[in-house]
């Protein structure tokens, strides 16, 4: 047996620990039962406060970091043992096996495991969602275009004037995808005009 095939499961069971779960039961509280029940930061952050969900953001995005990085220094930074460990630490954030395989959109966690792969690709998505949202005031509607635009990105600024493996821009469409339908209803409640907006001065 190949031992490389751990990182995949070590990289699911560091991508699934629920830290907005966890953050607010510290507080008593079960952020499943609040607003739109997402473990995610967003969610949090509307319910538990500005504190838990910067929290949130920061557990999540380095989980999905640290389960690249982790596969990066077990095999000698290996491009394709890098990009299953993206995916797999994606997969155990939205399916968490600890909370019956429900967990959040994806969108830290995903910013998370491109980082030591193309942080050219995150830079560029992080300021395409402030641009959307200090436009239109829908941070679902900047997770959205961002998570849609990734594979482009990848492909741009993985290498100069090379494109990436094509593993790497198959695995990078595979989680963009998720990421969109992981955000189904709010794309449905943006269509409707019933998706809250941001209030920048609350």
């Amino acid at each position: 047996m190949n031992v490389h095939w751990l990182i995949a499961l070590v990289a699911y069971l560091l991508g699934s620990i629920p830290f907005g779960f966890l953050i607010v039961k510290r507080r008593g509280a079960d952020i499943r039962k609040s607003g739109s029940g997402n473990i995610g930061a967003a969610n949090v952050m509307r319910n538990a406060g500005a504190l838990p969900g910067l929290l949130t953001l920061a557990l999540d995005t380095a989980k999905g970091y640290f389960a690249v990085w982790l596969a990066s220094r077990w095999t000698g930074g290996s491009i394709r043992w890098m990009t299953v460990a993206a995916v797999a630490a994606v997969l155990g954030h939205m399916f968490p096996v600890w909370l019956k395989f429900h967990g959040g959109k994806g969108v830290a966690t995903g910013l998370g495991v491109f980082l030591p792969i193309c942080p050219g690709a995150v830079a560029a998505g992080a300021v395409l969602w402030i641009l959307v949202v200090a436009f239109w005031r829908y941070s679902s509607l900047g997770s959205i275009v961002a998570s849609a635009a990734l594979p482009l990105f990848v492909h741009i600024f993985y290498a100069p004037r090379h494109a990436p493996p094509l593993y790497l821009s198959l695995a990078t469409v595979a989680i963009s995808l998720l990421v969109l339908w992981k955000h189904r209803g709010n794309i449905e409640r943006l269509m409707t005009g019933k998706e809250h907006r941001l209030n920048f001065h609350r």
